[in-house]
């Protein structure tokens, strides 16, 4: 059996990100293709309580370290359950961040060794990597006024410049891989971007 497409979707908080996975899901469907939509953190039962404590704004006192390494854990868990199974079987996997989403927020965002925070997320997903990267890319002030203000969602605009940074700085590494997207059209125009690379690379 042919392995499946692993396409990820990227950027800082209130860019869209949802809505566009979802516009794709739709589209495979149309085209006929088998697809799966999944998320980080909480892809999987034990996901969904490590993105309890991850988001809750109660808990201000999470160090770094620690933050890091509960989305590791999401990932390595999420990757086991879901989407090495959905690979092998064959899907498309289209998943709501992944490990990007952790060098940009705990690497750069945290003023962290983003190539530390990424071998640590390497061993966590054990060589799954996704064929496509779509980064939706916005001015992070506009981007925060659709959040609705979880723990992350609190913090400051300089930490946000710092991931977005983080995100342009993976795509001028990763070209092949990664895309950044212009996310500040409309709904449609944004998702005619994504279509457009997703097709021109000829993987569906």
């Amino acid at each position: 059996m042919k392995r499946g497409i692993f396409i990820t979707f990227e950027g800082i908080d209130g860019v869209g990100k949802s809505t566009q996975l979802n516009l794709v899901y739709q589209k495979c469907l149309q085209l006929g293709h088998p697809v799966i939509k999944t998320r980080e953190p909480g892809g999987t039962e034990l996901g969904r309580r490590i993105r309890q404590l991850l988001l809750d704004p109660g808990f201000t006192s999470i160090s770094a370290q620690t933050e890091l390494l509960l989305y590791a854990a999401d990932r390595a868990q999420h990757v086991a359950e879901v989407i090495i199974p959905a690979l092998e079987a064959g899907k498309v996997v289209l998943c709501d961040r992944y490990l990007d989403s952790t060098v940009a927020y705990q690497g750069y965002g945290l003023d962290r060794d983003p190539v530390l925070v990424r071998r640590i997320n390497e061993l966590a997903v054990g060589g799954v990597l996704p064929q496509i990267t779509l980064c939706l890319d916005e001015e992070p002030a506009r981007a925060l006024k659709r959040t609705k203000g979880d723990r992350i969602e609190q913090r400051d605009l300089d930490y946000y410049h710092k991931v977005r940074t983080g995100y342009r700085q993976i795509a001028q590494a990763e070209p092949e891989r990664f895309f950044l997207i212009d996310a500040s059209g409309t709904i449609e125009q944004v998702f005619d971007k994504i279509w457009s690379v997703i097709a021109g690379r000829g993987i569906l």
